[in-house]
């Protein structure tokens, strides 16, 4: 069975947002509501939630675009339209009785092969198909997407007794491939596998706060970094979601659940919760929750709730020294201290990661789901039992005897929970066996690579693997993959090796973001000691590296994900493809720092630029649009829009599914090998002075309007007469390695000055660019 074609029966939030990001697979989506009493437009439901779509941040839709797939309507006048899809999920109110007579509408107009399924989270399937005919059964489970759609990578699936499995099979496969899903299979049980332990933590983190008197700010910080879980935390997290939902999720949970369940233990509401969500404080959609935004001074202030009062205070940055210091030796020290915090760590984790190994097998037989469950649905770095193996198996189970908690049998072996075995990663069970991880077809990640044998050659800040089939695969590995001259060294080692030994090469990595760009502390180092060789080399040695990589005799496909910035972004255009992620944020953000591109990241965009099909108007368009866009540090939102902005080409691949992503290069590399010859190195017909002085004058009209500070003019200048060409005309084209130089020379002028100083000395102590 194939997919072709989707419906999505509920048009609120998170109903419009799963039908956006269908769209963002290029799929149809019709998108249906109720009609509202005495409405003008019987479907202006729908439509409304499809010009939200367009408004929403986080944006839900890859590409603004994607909106012109989604068709709105209602289910009254509209069920024809419901005639031809493959696919119907139902995202209406969370009650039995009004899905049920969906259902039974869905019934008399879909044909009989089409799936239907429901996204709730709280709602079993055996009741949802309880008094439904054979034919409804044999079609309908639960897709239960985790919000919002297009970013968390969870989609639990339950399957009933009566399920056809072709079905199962068609959503699992279009899932993953097509939505880029990490496709779950799930046991009919409350809360499935991700809200049943997420529930159970937030809950946990939010009573043994109260309990030990941490403050939410010291309570989020000890719960996120040491254990690899997003810095919101706990508190964070509930404003995230929203604490209206919480009474309702308790109410679902306290029902479902047996009464022997440890989740009774923290299943109730505080009261300083309770009187926050009758004062309207309910987190980010509300005014404020655990933590708000407040007006004094003229200035918006942080603050955070004193859990023992309910009255807000301004936000105190806690003392990580303890936390930092846990990050360096592992998690078992930090939960091994007597301070506050790590107490606090300590019951909290405890009690989660014994909870969650107590529910195999009730909620899954395999711990790999419930790993894959936290990582992809609440963004934790490792799954509970990784956690718990990185911690430490006896240690842990010993630490649970010494609080007075169950230790659960599986943990009760005190066997690693996971082992590699000649390159393949295996699983305990709870027989005590260890079972192999299965692979799926289409998927690699280097993380199965690094279980298979050591590098091909390596340095502190990149690897060179050997992915197969005469493929190598280039990794940076520094941290947030920031590139230096030991990146450079390694890539020139990589040109050579592969040269000898190789038919095709690779750049990827398993990290969230694919490179940061230049490590900017190799260049303060130079700037303070005034060392203006020591730059310009530093430049020439990154743009003849690169220029070696795009004429290497072999093709190089790049596979980013995630940030690609600066000096992350020049080597992507320097390859001859790219297979992107389709969470790409790529870009030339230089500017942001006091400076430009400087890599050959001016010269190959340009290039792509001028190589654009014709407009009218010659060669000024193309460098107007070059200098657009890097002037203003503009960044992809997706890989999509990084096609628009021509960071990726026309004939550059977007996969959907990160784990597929190093499949897909490594296939797109080998078919460029058949009959490889390097590209021809291209001229540029530039106008030189002409386009400078256009340009130039649009930059001081913005200084004019406020829209451009005067420093960002000096760049601007510098800027312009490297993509303008310099002292030339249109009649004398100019070569790369001229291209080059003006690079070269515009960035050590521009390092030289103390707005560039000032620039780069704030983003390496804020993170932000700073606007002098």
């Amino acid at each position: 069975m194939n997919i072709e074609k989707v419906a999505v029966i509920g048009a609120g939030v998170m109903g419009a947002s799963i039908a956006a990001h269908i769209s963002n697979a290029g799929i149809p989506v019709v998108l249906l509501d109720i009609v509202p009493e005495n409405a003008s437009d019987r479907s202006i439901i729908a439509k409304t939630a499809v010009e939200k779509l367009l408004k929403a941040d986080p944006p839900p839709l890859m590409h603004p675009g994607n909106i012109r797939l989604i068709t709105p309507g209602n289910i009254e006048d509209d069920p024809g339209l419901l005639a031809d899809v493959d696919w119907v999920i139902e995202a209406v109110v969370e009650q039995p009785q009004v899905k049920q007579s969906l259902y039974r509408k869905l019934e008399t107009v879909c044909t009989k092969d089409c799936l239907i399924s429901s996204n709730t989270s709280t709602l079993p399937l055996s009741l949802l198909t309880q008094d439904m005919p054979d034919s409804f059964r044999q079609r309908f489970m639960i897709t239960h997407f985790f919000n919002p759609p297009r970013y968390m990578r969870l989609l639990e699936l339950v399957s009933g007794p009566e399920t056809r499995p072709e079905l199962t099979a068609a959503v699992t496969r279009f899932a993953d491939v097509r939505l880029g899903k990490n496709c779950i299979a799930c046991k009919d049980t409350p809360g499935f596998i991700g809200n049943r332990i997420g529930i159970y933590w937030l809950l946990c983190g939010l009573h043994e706060a109260i309990e030990l008197n941490v403050s939410v700010e010291v309570a989020d910080a000890a719960i996120s970094a040491p254990f690899g879980i997003p810095k919101t935390g706990i508190f964070g997290l509930l404003d995230l979601v929203g604490l209206d939902l919480v009474p309702h999720i308790l109410k679902s949970m306290e029902q479902a659940l047996p009464k022997t369940d440890a989740f009774h233990q923290v299943g109730r509401l505080p009261e300083v919760v309770r009187n926050m969500i009758e004062s309207g404080h309910t987190g980010r959609k509300g005014k404020g929750g655990f933590y708000r935004l407040n007006e004094a001074g003229g200035k918006r202030v942080k603050e955070a709730v004193n859990l023992a009062t309910g009255d807000y205070r301004v936000s105190e940055k806690p003392d990580l020294s303890l936390l930092q210091e846990a990050q360096k030796k592992g998690a078992q020290s930090l939960l091994s201290s007597p301070d506050p915090a790590a107490l606090y760590a300590r019951r909290v984790m405890a009690k989660t990661l014994a909870y969650a190994a107590g529910l195999v097998p009730e909620i899954s037989d395999d711990i790999t789901a419930i790993d894959a469950a936290m990582r992809d649905g609440f963004n934790w770095k490792l799954g509970p039992f990784q956690l718990i193996d990185q911690i430490g198996v006896g240690w842990f189970a010993g630490a649970l005897h010494e609080d007075h908690l169950p230790v659960p049998p599986l943990l009760a072996m005190k066997q690693p929970l996971y082992k590699a075995e000649s390159g393949q990663l295996h699983y305990l069970d709870l027989t005590g066996a260890y079972r192999s991880v299965p692979s799926v077809e289409g998927r690699l990640l280097l993380a199965d690579i690094k279980r298979q044998g050591p590098s091909l050659l390596e340095n502190r800040s990149a690897s060179l693997w050997d992915i197969g089939d005469g493929v190598a695969c280039l990794e940076f590995h520094s941290k947030l993959n920031t590139l230096d001259m030991e990146s450079m060294k390694l890539i020139r080692q990589s040109v050579d090796k592969v040269s000898e030994s190789y038919k095709a090469l690779v750049i990827h990595n398993d990290a969230e973001h694919f490179s940061a760009g230049a490590n900017l502390g190799l260049l303060m180092e130079a700037i303070h000691r005034s060392d203006w060789h020591a730059v310009e080399q530093l430049i020439q040695e990154g743009q003849q590296t690169y220029k070696a990589l795009k004429y290497a005799s072999f093709p190089v496909v790049a596979a980013p994900s995630g940030l690609a910035l600066g000096g992350g972004c020049e080597i992507l255009l320097h390859c001859d493809a790219i297979q992107a992620h389709a969470e790409l944020y790529t870009g030339l953000v230089e500017v942001g720092v006091g400076l430009i591109p400087g890599w050959g990241g001016c010269k190959e965009y340009l290039r792509r630029w001028l190589a654009f099909p014709k407009r009218p108007g010659g060669p000024i368009p193309p460098v107007v649009k070059a200098f657009q866009t890097i002037s203003m540090a503009t960044v992809s939102k997706s890989a999509a829009d990084a096609k628009e902005l021509l960071f990726l080409s026309r004939n550059d691949g977007i996969t959907m599914n990160k784990d597929r992503l190093l499949f897909d290069a490594k296939a797109r590399a080998i078919s460029l090998a058949e009959n490889y010859t390097p590209p021809s190195p291209p001229v540029f017909p530039l106008p030189g002075k002409t386009v400078k002085i256009l340009l130039s004058m649009g930059v001081k009209a913005y200084r004019l309007l406020g829209k451009a500070t005067e420093y960002d003019v000096e760049i601007g200048d510098k800027l312009a007469t490297v993509l303008s060409g310099g002292n030339t005309d249109i009649t004398t084209p100019l070569s790369e390695d001229d291209l080059l130089a003006l690079e070269c020379e515009a960035f050590v002028a521009l390092v030289k000055q103390p707005g560039t100083l000032a620039r780069l000395e704030h983003m390496l102590k804020t993170g932000k660019p700073l606007r002098n």
